[in-house]
């Protein structure tokens, strides 16, 4: 039998040894209690109390095991840059899915891939006849690792041909972009999901249950930041392609994992921009946004973002009790959750490594795709992202 780390992180969590030997018995009676996916970013304190009485409140992950599945999803990659690079890995470490196709501008590097991955030639596509995917009952469903600005495009002619669409975030460019592409997936009966890896990654899912446990008391701040200071030349520092700054690429970690640490949605915004480097890069977009939030429960939260300094990202949740932070929080590997809270001390270094993220993500959209199932973050997550988004450069007397 081979487990998954979702299942080594529940065991763990239980006390449980990772080997499958003893592992088996003991997870058995776990799984008849648990039978289906939980979703911790929406539990309820209610909720995680009724799960805490079956001893499974610690970690929450889908699915527990990795059966080798009676189908493989297939994969269509559209485009080959550096995220498609962890994606496909991420791919290849699955049991339910697997890479059928890629779409690339450029043939020649698109054709070594397609050899190291076993894609036929006849399954590598250009941007021009992409839509003839429609046809390749090889391909179940797209990767969208594009230029922000192509996600809308992509996703439609995707659902237009009868695939179901992972699409990395941010969602679009637009309110509006988002919400054509759910009604075009909606349309076509096709299933969207929007690529936010942390909703998956147990080092946040730990922190999340955690604070929906009434461990750290009542919540009353936060603080998260994410930034890199970034080459010259890079297409994201384009606002026709990239829709805006550090806020749409690295700030909408901080911007997510507010919500989903709270569970709460935002109501109140205020945000300040800034370039003190006039080199050239920004041009289009801002250098640096800072901006703060209030929930409807008063809690507030501070984030920072910036394409000018490294900003390692990292969050803080500061309670009645304690606090929690992870730092790094965001990053593809290396997490690490600290705590202290009513006497307990928490340092827990996260010793998965790339692409185990991606893994977990492919492995949840293939069984959602394979069993009718609707993704934990699906397009409404990213539309409301880019909703919010839109507040903040309105805040900060900007637009998006």
């Amino acid at each position: 039998m081979r487990w998954t780390l979702e299942a080594s992180v529940l065991a763990a969590s239980v006390g449980l040894t990772p080997d499958p030997r003893s592992l088996f018995s003991n997870l058995c009676s776990l799984l008849s209690a648990f039978c289906f996916i939980v979703d911790p970013m929406s539990i309820t304190r209610r909720e995680f109390a009724k799960l805490g009485a079956l001893g499974l409140a610690a970690r929450f992950a889908p699915p527990l095991f990795a059966q080798p599945a009676e189908h493989q999803t297939g994969y269509a990659i559209i485009g080959l840059g550096r995220i498609a690079s962890h994606f496909m890995p991420g791919i290849r470490a699955t049991t339910n899915s697997k890479v059928t196709a890629l779409v690339s501008g450029h043939r020649d590097k698109a054709l070594r891939i397609a050899a190291d991955y076993g894609v036929p030639e006849s399954s590598v596509y250009s941007y021009e006849n992409f839509d003839s995917i429609a046809s390749n009952k090889q391909v179940d469903a797209v990767y969208v690792a594009l230029p922000n600005s192509m996600h809308a495009e992509y996703t439609i002619r995707a659902a237009k041909g009868g695939k179901h669409v992972l699409c990395e975030k941010p969602m679009a460019t637009s309110v509006a972009d988002c919400e054509s592409m759910i009604a075009a997936c909606k349309s076509a009966g096709v299933k969207l999901m929007i690529a936010y890896r942390c909703h998956y990654e147990p080092t946040n899912l730990k922190a999340v249950s955690l604070i929906r446990s009434g461990a750290l008391g009542q919540v009353q701040a936060i603080e998260s930041a994410f930034g890199f200071n970034s080459d010259p030349g890079e297409w994201r520092l384009d606002k026709k392609m990239s829709g805006g700054g550090p806020l749409v690429d690295v700030g909408i970690y901080s911007l997510n994992a507010t919500r989903y640490l709270t569970g709460e949605e935002p109501e109140h915004f205020a945000a300040f921009t800034s370039v003190i480097d006039h080199d050239g890069r920004f041009n289009t977009v801002e250098e640096n946004i800072s901006w703060t939030m209030r929930f409807p429960s008063g809690i507030v939260a501070a984030c920072n973002t910036t394409y000018g300094a490294q900003m390692n990202g990292s969050f803080k949740v500061h309670g009645s009790k304690g606090w929690i932070e992870a730092e790094p929080a965001f990053n593809y590997d290396g997490l690490h959750l600290r705590a202290e809270y009513s006497g307990t001390r928490l340092d827990e270094p996260n010793p998965a490594r790339d692409p185990y993220q991606f893994q977990a993500q492919a492995e949840h959209f293939s069984h959602c795709v394979q069993n009718g199932l609707e993704p934990k973050t699906p397009g409404e997550e990213g539309l409301r992202d880019m909703r919010y988004i839109a507040e903040i450069y309105r805040a900060a007397g900007l637009s998006l």
